[in-house]
This record gives structure tokens, C-alpha cells and sequence, in this order.
């Protein structure tokens, strides 16, 4: 994604802000979502197999699958 951006400068010429235009930003933040979704699935997943890895080495009864989708 190419991005028209503008930098704001103090009066000594050191980078202060960043400004893009409104479409821009909205690609940014949409983008974002994206990212924010998949690292939450990735994060969700990863708790879910260490919880299963914990179940499989438990010595404890362990639910069926249609025994947990009847609760």
C-alpha cells in the first residue's frame, strides 16, 4: 500500500507528526483490523492446542465432544 504522506516539522526541523489523507488513514485502521483479527485467532488457537496438550496429559476423565456441545 502506497501512502501520500506529509511531515510536521518543529522549528528546528525535527519530525513531529506524520498527516495522510482521510482515505489513507481509513485503509490504514482497515488493514489494522485485518491484523488485529488474525493475531487473535493465532493467539486463540495457540491457547486452545496448549490446553489440549494439558488434556491429553491429564490422567483425568475427560469430556466427549458430544457430551460439551449438549451443555
Amino acid at each position: 500500500m502506497k501512502l501520500a504522506l506529509q511531515y510536521l516539522n518543529d522549528i528546528n526541523g525535527k519530525p513531529k507528526a506524520v498527516q495522510l489523507s482521510l482515505t489513507d488513514w481509513e485503509k490504514v485502521l482497515a488493514k489494522l483490523k485485518k491484523y488485529e483479527q488474525t493475531l487473535r485467532i493465532k493467539s486463540d488457537l495457540t491457547e486452545a492446542f496448549a490446553e489440549v496438550a494439558l488434556l491429553r496429559k491429564s490422567k483425568e476423565k475427560k469430556q466427549s465432544l458430544t457430551d460439551f456441545l449438549n451443555l
